[in-house]
């Protein structure tokens, strides 16, 4: 989504750094391009007007002028500066210090995602050790009810059956009532939304908060709506108070805006974001570390957690027994791949790696590595077990097979086979380090270093 900012301000920082000295005019110069940039990307107005009076205060000040390095002190700057405009230091977290069962109001207009965003909370919160039921309070759409049992289906994550009761209100206290006996500790209230903010709508929610009280009430605002979602959040903040945001669709390509707008101008913290269409694609909101992505500075820390939920320690340390027993196979190298892609599309990983976002954006027309990894799971998929575990009996007519098979060429096969020969003797290299060599394989998260 920040691609044109993260670009946009990537040359007003190359500009300063082609500089060996900073003046103050030098950096008013910069800050009035920093201004255009975020303009352009949908930022408020008055946000990016109190944006650049804080930046500019700091970076004509004797800790950039001064330094030895000016521009990367105006660079640091302005990371600190947009880490403090999304909400860093304020607590997101989901609160949940009350009796269970916690009640939890996701509200927002129609199309912004409530439905699906009620089912990727419930799987993360399932994950957190919890024990959610989803509750369809929507009742003027029908397809969010069937929608929600689907997920609930999908997710094997309860979902309480309202029968015939056409009330919002009375579903979510009965439903209350029945988790209560039933050991659910928290409620997850999908509640209607409206093409447009209106009287109705407001009023029905504020019942339901009456009613039940909710410990958090967040608001599901779809982040390409640009400033639609700013105004529509201070909205309802006005009538119900809210408790945090959970922004939608965040990888999609709309200019980024209502991200760096929402927490200024509501003051209501962003707590989490939708990164994908996956239900396991929510995430913690960081704001120090959306900062560093939109300066193209990468987000370690982010792909660090990704690859710890992904990689289970017990598969890690069977996979290298069987390494141990067997060497590395081909059938081992795709079920690797298979676990890589439970963290995101590799465009999404590539991305949270420092220059990786620019070497992207560089390589242009080349194939996506998403697209590169289907093709090689496609050919090994077409090899026979014994062709997958020993890949030097691959002949030719084996190759031939195994190319039409996989839809590829036969030149695409051998450059795998090639591929994957280079890699069994880095494999075999680090085996004979012996546990230190193991170790460094295995001990941060259970992935092999491809």
């Amino acid at each position: 989504m920040f691609d044109n900012l993260s670009e946009k301000l990537d040359g007003v920082f190359k500009k300063l750094r082609g500089r060996g000295h900073l003046s103050e005019e030098n950096i008013q110069e910069a800050l009035r391009e920093v201004r255009l940039a975020l303009l352009e990307a949908d930022v408020n107005f008055r946000v990016v007007k109190d944006f650049i009076a804080a930046v500019r205060e700091r970076a004509v000040g004797q800790e950039v002028l001064k330094s030895l390095t000016p521009a990367q002190q105006v660079v640091k700057v302005v990371r600190e500066e947009l880490a403090l405009l999304m909400g860093e230091g304020l607590d997101n977290r989901l609160d949940f210090a009350a009796r269970p069962p916690v009640a939890v109001m996701l509200c927002g207009l129609q199309g912004a995602g409530k439905t699906t965003t009620c089912g990727k909370l419930a799987l993360k919160l399932r994950r957190e050790k919890r024990n959610p039921l989803m509750v369809p309070a929507d009742v003027y759409r029908p397809a969010a009810i069937e929608q929600l049992n689907t997920l609930g289906r999908q997710l094997d994550i309860a979902v309480y059956d309202a029968g015939d009761e056409s009330d919002p209100v009375r579903i979510c206290t009965a439903a209350a009532h029945y988790a209560g006996l039933n050991g659910f500790d928290t409620l997850l209230l999908d509640t209607a939304g409206r093409l447009h903010i209106d009287d109705a709508l407001m009023g029905e929610l504020g019942r339901i908060k009456a009613a039940l009280d909710p410990r958090e009430i967040l608001l599901v605002a779809d982040a390409m709506t640009g400033q639609d979602a700013v105004n529509v959040a201070q909205s309802f903040d006005e009538r119900l108070s809210l408790t945090g945001v959970v922004l939608t669709k965040l990888d999609g390509d709309a200019r980024g805006g209502a991200a760096l707008s929402i927490r200024a101008v509501t003051g209501k913290p962003i707590k989490l974001i939708g990164m994908g269409e996956k239900l396991d694609a929510l995430e913690t909101f960081h704001a120090d570390r959306m900062a560093q992505r939109i300066l193209g500075m990468g987000d370690v820390l982010s792909l660090i957690e990704k690859a710890e939920a992904a990689f289970d320690q017990g598969e890690a340390a069977a996979l290298e027994q069987r390494l141990r027993k067997e060497g590395f196979t081909l059938e081992m190298f795709r079920d690797q791949l298979r676990t890589v892609k439970k963290m995101g599309s590799m465009e999404s990983l590539l991305k949270m790696i420092p220059g990786a976002g620019k070497a992207l954006k560089q390589a242009g027309d080349m194939q996506l590595p998403d697209q590169e990894l289907k093709k090689i799971e496609a050919i090994i998929n077409s090899m026979t077990v014994r062709e997958r575990r020993d890949h030097r009996i691959l002949n030719g007519s084996r190759r031939l097979r195994i190319a039409n098979g996989s839809g590829t060429r036969v030149q695409d096969v051998n450059q795998l086979l090639k591929k994957f020969t280079e890699a069994q003797k880095m494999m075999k290299k680090l085996q004979k380090m012996g546990p230190k060599g193991m170790r460094g394989m295995f001990g941060s998260g259970g992935s092999l270093p491809f």
